[in-house]
């Protein structure tokens, strides 16, 4: 049977009315699930890296959330000034669009971690105790190991030097080598080190070889081994946001205030 080229333009016009209906209905459902485990992925890592939540934990959705808006107090800061900025709702602010973003972000300078771009504000975590104490800070932090851009979380200490915690929740590298940055051995070598001298110098650094503990060997962490490029890629990205150009300024401040607290 032969089909005129009208028949046939006609069903393939209407396969294609079809396909673009089922796939934009399917989008539509599933976009608001997808934003929910992104929330809930994003919540976890949190809490994982200001030990909230256990290496190997199995919580609900749910537990995540509660647990979360229970210890956790997200906060916008502007980068340039280190001051909290109050007129961005925390909940709807994207850092990495806003990082993509010329009307938000700025040109970085050129750096090891390949940073493209710094953004005009940030998304950090409060970690609250009791009597609405902050106990900790979680600072977001990537840059470019051997193969990829890792992201990742760093958490430190009221004092804003001692080593809480991090974590790197995405990345390419190689398994077994520089993926071994997922390592719960691993992230396990980082709390209670030290980022800065006593002269202000930033020092923490993923050292070639093994370091020692974090109280006679307060500045190195491990390397990862077979993963040369992958950890110089933590030491350059460590060193870039907890510098001047990224969460620097930031950290200046908290020092003045807490310096203010004590006096």
């Amino acid at each position: 049977m032969q089909y005129s080229i009208r028949y046939i333009v006609g069903f393939s016009a209407a396969v294609c009315v079809v396909c673009a209906l089922f796939v934009s209905s399917t989008a539509e459902w599933l976009g608001p699930r997808q934003a929910r485990n992104a929330l809930v992925d994003r919540q976890k890592n949190v809490l994982r890296v200001a030990g909230l939540m256990k290496p190997g934990e199995s919580l609900t959705p749910d537990e995540i959330e509660a647990r979360f808006n229970d210890s956790i107090r997200p906060v916008i800061i502007d980068l340039s000034t280190g001051q909290q900025n109050t007129t961005i709702d925390p909940s709807t602010f994207d850092q990495e669009a806003a990082s993509r973003d010329p009307g938000t972000s700025r040109p970085a300078p050129p750096n090891p971690s390949r940073v493209l771009r710094i953004p005009d504000q940030a998304l950090i975590y409060d970690v609250v105790g009791k009597n609405d104490e902050v106990d900790a800070v979680i600072l977001p932090i990537k840059g470019y190991g051997l193969w990829s851009t890792l992201y990742g979380y760093l958490a430190l200490e009221p004092d804003m030097n001692t080593i809480l915690g991090i974590t790197y929740y995405d990345q390419k590298e190689t398994a077994g080598l520089g993926g071994e940055v997922q390592n719960p051995r691993w992230l396990a070598k980082w709390p209670g080190r030290k980022v800065f001298d006593d002269r202000g110098r930033i020092r923490i650094a993923v050292k070639k070889g093994v370091a020692g503990p974090p109280d006679k060997d307060p500045y190195f962490v491990d390397g990862l081994s077979g993963a040369t490029i992958t950890s110089r890629g933590v030491t350059n990205m460590l060193h870039f946001w907890l510098g001047k150009e990224g969460f620097g300024p930031f950290i200046a401040n908290q020092k003045k205030d807490d310096a203010s607290r004590a006096s």
